[in-house]
């Protein structure tokens, strides 16, 4: 993984929108620490700058999407722009950006031996305001314009796993925002499909 790389692209893609903005989200991104954080405490990319090649990864399947979906929904993918699908999709996770924490892990080697290993784990005390939303509320924060169906895209980004299932209301939310926002589907399958597919490890298959 070059971090180096990664971050250039993913401040050029950010800048490629030149939406209002952007600029003093770059600048408490990197303040924050989300360019050296894990995608994940224990699964895919749990490593410093994992968080944003993911995002990367996220915004690269959702613009493969969009261009193949011309073919098949010219109208629905009309309604969707470049410039939206690059902005939900790099900024969808920056409600992770503080919740991971350094630590000293005891897990399995390839002997069967425990061994420490460093690792991380998760705490939620520095803004608990739970996951898509958190995102959303961090960028309107750094004084980013994002239009409706963006902030719909990246608070629903999780599908129903996103869900309060005991909440009529969220359910009502979640399920108009997907019918209304084309790039609120856009945005949930490719997360998955960088998390469960472009992301997958040989290791990740051989613990299955």
């Amino acid at each position: 993984m070059d971090k180096q790389k990664n971050q250039e692209e993913f401040e050029a893609l950010l800048r490629e929108t030149k939406r209002e903005g952007i600029d003093y989200v770059i600048e408490d991104l990197e303040k924050g620490g989300f360019f050296e954080a894990p995608a994940s405490a224990g699964h895919h990319l749990n490593v410093p700058g994992g968080l944003c090649e993911h995002s990367l990864n996220v915004c690269h399947a959702g613009l493969a999407i969009w261009e193949g979906m011309k073919g098949l929904d010219a109208a629905s993918m009309g309604e969707v722009k470049r410039e939206s699908i690059i902005l939900a999709t790099l900024l969808h996770d920056v409600c992770k950006m503080d919740i991971y924490k350094r630590t000293v892990k005891k897990r399995k080697n390839k002997l069967g031996q425990w061994e420490d290993a460093e690792g991380y784990n998760v705490s939620y005390k520095d803004f608990p305001m739970g996951h898509g939303e958190k995102s959303v509320i961090l960028l309107l924060l750094s004084g980013l314009q994002l239009n409706d169906d963006e902030m719909c895209a990246i608070r629903w980004h999780m599908g129903a796993f996103g869900l309060n299932f005991n909440s009529y209301e969220d359910e009502r939310c979640y399920d108009t925002a997907r019918i209304e926002y084309p790039l609120c589907a856009i945005v949930q399958a490719a997360d998955s499909l960088a998390a469960a597919i472009i992301e997958t490890t040989a290791e990740d298959i051989d613990s299955l």
